[in-house]
């Protein structure tokens, strides 16, 4: 069964991702298009195993169907096919890439006319239409290239302060975790005294033999590259660019959940960005809420899932939306996540501080309390599911030694809990996964709560 999650459908290559399958998705696709009067189509893809093969088979399909469709002319990153949607005349367009997921997997994002992830109601009308479609044989069309890559960049170079990022002398360590992000911030920084050093660099479809998700066990080699230059910092995105990990200047990570927070505290607070609501996912920090009361701009808690974020987006004026998985839009550049532009803001935050990571988070939590974070996976057995489904209807009251004082069912299970503090328990909508999120005031009540949760399944 072909089934979109979170953001596009996903599989493994040679099980259900196939070429007749992907065919069908394609297929089905149009037809949705083609209703709504929607021609012009741009098809990227990332450095996945036979992700350029995939993304000539959907131009193709789409060509044989009478569609106005276009190739990127290389590989890109996935706000890059956004990116054209918005800015390049494209109606729509189609990301050939399974983001963070494990090598075995490909997939298909779809973007759509404003310029970010395909809504909920879109996605369900091409859900429907793959129950009837035909794995369409598409004629051996030759490619019409367009080169997003170079259009994007000059617009990002011209979006962010590149005479501020030029004060001082440092090293930025760049791991692109063998993903098409790379070299993109050495191409928007030449020229200016930032000397970017690339890891991971070139392409692998095995990613090293792990999924390319920017996360901390994924990350030792990005440390240990920052202690050993006496680099500033570290940036690593994941294997389509949309998402973004930090290592500060002592090689420590810093969780997904306080780059929102330093970049909403950035938008806010120093480029004066409050045109407009803030939206967070339902497992992201409570700093979001503090930092948005302080600066009096309201903020909305939505599922998770950056088409969820994108819903608003459509209704309202949104500032910045973000999830705790590292990916944040900041919309006035574009209604999507994008690692680079986000990377960028968190350059010209620690330039305007004048201060290393570390300092600047140790601000963040004088002024607006702390907060510690982690999440742990299990694998989804049907009796884990049952468990999760059981705890939805009947919450505990107490984890451990702290009280429920809310519940919310938004997405899975949250408990918030008196005085500082929340867990959260929801099944991927990627993997086949639960995950289980806590954010605590210090790092022991994190442990501590976590072990409860779990003890639980």
């Amino acid at each position: 069964m072909i089934k979109f999650g979170t953001d596009g459908w996903r599989a493994i290559i040679g099980d259900t991702f196939t070429l007749e399958n992907l065919r069908k998705v394609a297929y089905a696709h149009a037809r949705v298009l083609e209703r709504e009067g929607k021609r012009r189509v741009i098809v990227g893809y990332d450095h996945r195993f036979m992700s350029e093969y995939f993304a000539l088979e959907v131009y193709r399909v789409l060509r044989t169907l009478g569609f106005d469709a276009y190739l990127t002319n290389k590989f890109c990153t996935t706000p890059m096919v956004s990116f054209a949607v918005k800015y390049m005349g494209f109606d729509n367009g189609v990301m050939i890439t399974a983001s963070h997921n494990p090598p075995e997997y490909n997939g298909y994002k779809i973007k759509d006319s404003f310029g970010g992830s395909a809504t909920p109601e879109f996605i369900a009308k091409v859900e429907e239409e793959i129950k009837a479609a035909e794995a369409l044989k598409p004629k051996s069309y030759e490619p019409q290239y367009v080169n997003v890559w170079g259009e994007y960049m000059r617009v990002v170079k011209g979006s962010v302060d590149l005479e501020l990022l030029n004060q001082r002398e440092v090293i930025l360590v760049h791991d692109a975790m063998y993903g098409s992000a790379v070299g993109t911030y050495s191409h928007v920084l030449s020229g200016t005294r930032i000397c970017v050093h690339e890891i991971r660099s070139y392409r692998d479809p095995l990613f090293g033999g792990h999924a390319p998700e920017p996360v901390e066990k994924h990350l030792k080699i990005l440390s240990e590259k920052v202690r050993s230059l006496n680099a500033f910092l570290g940036i690593a995105n994941d294997g389509d660019g949309d998402r973004i990990a930090l290592v500060d200047e002592r090689g420590e990570f810093v969780n997904a959940q306080l780059i929102y927070a330093l970049l909403l505290y950035h938008l806010l607070k120093n480029k004066r960005i409050r045109d407009g609501i803030v939206v967070k996912t339902v497992s992201t920090t409570y700093l979001a809420d503090r930092i948005s009361k302080a600066e009096g701009v309201e903020f909305r808690e939505v599922a998770v899932g950056f088409k969820n974020i994108n819903e608003l987006i459509l209704r309202e004026r949104v500032i910045f939306g973000g999830e705790e998985s590292g990916g944040y839009g900041i919309v006035h550049f574009l209604p999507e996540r994008d690692g680079l532009f986000a990377g960028l803001n968190i350059l010209e935050l620690l330039a305007l501080k004048d201060k290393p990571l570390s300092k600047v988070i140790e601000e963040l939590f004088k002024e607006f309390g702390s907060a510690y974070y982690k999440r742990v996976d299990m694998h989804a057995e049907e009796e884990k599911k049952q468990k999760l489904k059981e705890l939805i209807k009947s919450p505990p009251e107490r984890v451990g030694r702290y009280k429920v004082i809310k519940v919310n069912t938004l997405d899975g299970l949250k408990l918030i809990f008196e005085g500082d503090g929340w867990v959260l328990m929801r099944p991927s909508g990627t993997e086949p996964l639960i995950r289980v999120y806590a954010e605590m005031p210090t790092k022991e009540e994190v442990e501590e709560v976590l072990k409860e949760l779990v003890g639980l399944f």
